[in-house]
This record gives structure tokens, C-alpha cells and sequence, in this order.
């Protein structure tokens, strides 16, 4: 584990935890960044596996909700639901995640398809922005389970790397009447099996391939995805519910523009 690998890993940390809890796709811009920068882990372990540090950040910020829907269990029904509604949510991913996983990475985790997917996601929260749609529902908890349901069914679009897994969640749940708030709070909270999930997945598929120096980058990816992750989920919020998504939109075009530009100029 030489200097150059551990500043490789520290980057796509950054980036992992910068872009996992905003709609920009976070694996996609480790794919192209890890590609650009010429860093390579068995079966693209390393991006996925240092999403446990982004999941730490939001258990961190939201640990006094957590613990009282926990405590609410069981006497609150609207507790109840909202949990059943979440484990609904994340039904759909955990069946093609489960059934698809190894051909997607196979197949998808391509940087010409994230470039696609990335100018194609922000021309979505363009004209999403722009659309005076009907919002029927405020609060996360006042979700209706088919609507959880139909939300976890769209983040099943980010199993393709640059569509973005809060992006896809975010989309679906204000197309079903969700303000920007309340969607990107879901979305949150969503995250929370999704990737856990992924994580145990990815490391009981390829665990075996990996070494000393794989475990050593992975730990630093970990901290590091932690620290700036907690500093998104901290502002993102508040900042989607005053500005929007074309922010991110524009982000989402000019990066995947970029990579084009970059793939065509050196491969």
C-alpha cells in the first residue's frame, strides 16, 4: 500500500462521501473519477464497500429520530407503519440487487453509460424543477405504503451506475406527491438498508479476493466517506428545500459532458 494507492483512495472517499446523499450518483462519479485517476479494486469492491462510512454519517445526524421511532415501536402505529413503509421501500432493490448484482458490474459499470446517465438524470431534475407538479404529502411519515412501495421500485433505476440512488428515489417520490423536502428525507432514510444491504452483499461476494492493502485502503475510505459525507447530509436538506435541484442538474450535465469529452481525448 504505496502513497500514490492511499491518495487514489482518499480522493474517491471524498468523492463517495460528497455525492452519496445528493441526486448526482455517487458510484458513478467514483467510476469515472477511479477511471481518470487510473485506481482499480477486485470487482469495484472499494466504492462500494466504503459506503458503510456515508451510512455511519446519516445514523450519526439522525441518531435522537432513530432512537425515538425505535422507543415508538410499540405503542405508535404511525411509527410502525413508517418502518414497514421504509422495509417496503427497500423490497424491489434487494430483489434485483440480489438476483442482478454480478451482471450489473459486469455489464453497467462502464464509464461511456455513466457519462449517458449523468446528462440524461440532469435533464430529468431540470425539467422536475421546472414542473409545478401537485404535492399531496409534507412529511416522510405520512407516506402511504404503496407510495413507499412505488418510490423503492424507482430507486431500482440506480442500479445503474450514474442514475443516482437518491436522485431516482428523490424523482419518484415527488412524481407520487411528496414536496422536495419530504423526498430527499425519505431518501435519506431509505439509504440507510439500501446500502447496508449493498455493503454485506459486495463483501460476502468478494471478501476472498481481497488483500492486506485492499482492507488497509478500504479503512481509510471508510473515515474519510464518513467525515464528508456528515457534512452533506448536514446541509442538503435545508439547501434542496430553499434552491432546488438545479444545482445538482447542472452538475449532473457538465460532469457527464466532461467525461465524454475526456473518454473521446484519452480512452
Amino acid at each position: 500500500m504505496d502513497a500514490t494507492s492511499i491518495a487514489k483512495a482518499v480522493v474517491l472517499a471524498l468523492v463517495e462521501g460528497a455525492t452519496e446523499f445528493i441526486p448526482v450518483s455517487s458510484t458513478g462519479h467514483q467510476l469515472l473519477v477511479g477511471h481518470f485517476i487510473g485506481f482499480r479494486s477486485p470487482n469495484n469492491t472499494y466504492e462500494v464497500l466504503i459506503q458503510l462510512g456515508a451510512i455511519l454519517a446519516i445514523l450519526a445526524v439522525y441518531v435522537r429520530r432513530l432512537l425515538g421511532i425505535a422507543l415508538a415501536l410499540p405503542n405508535e402505529p404511525k411509527a410502525r407503519r413508517f418502518v414497514l413503509g421504509i422495509l417496503a421501500a427497500f423490497l424491489p432493490a434487494a430483489i434485483v440487487g440480489g438476483l442482478f448484482s454480478k451482471m450489473i458490474k459486469l455489464y453497467l459499470f462502464n464509464p461511456w453509460i455513466v457519462c449517458a446517465t449523468l446528462v440524461a438524470g440532469g435533464l430529468v431534475l431540470l425539467v422536475l424543477d421546472d414542473t409545478d407538479l401537485e404535492v399531496r404529502k409534507t412529511d416522510v411519515y405520512d407516506f402511504t405504503l404503496p407510495m413507499d412501495f412505488k418510490i423503492g421500485v424507482f430507486q431500482c433505476l440506480a442500479m445503474i451506475p450514474g442514475v443516482s440512488r437518491s436522485g431516482a428515489t428523490i424523482v419518484g417520490a415527488m412524481l407520487m406527491g411528496a414536496d422536495k423536502r419530504s423526498a430527499t428525507e425519505f431518501s435519506f432514510y431509505l439509504a440507510m438498508p439500501t446500502m447496508a444491504g449493498a455493503f454485506a452483499k459486495d463483501l460476502l461476494d468478494n471478501y476472498k479476493y481481497l488483500g492486506g492493502d485492499d482492507i488497509g485502503l478500504i479503512a481509510i475510505g471508510f473515515v474519510v466517506a464518513f467525515v464528508s459525507a456528515l457534512v452533506v447530509v448536514r446541509t442538503v436538506l435545508d439547501y434542496v428545500a430553499q434552491h432546488g435541484f438545479w444545482l445538482f442538474a447542472w452538475w449532473r450535465i457538465l460532469v457527464g459532458s466532461a467525461g465524454f469529452a475526456g473518454l473521446i481525448v484519452f480512452g
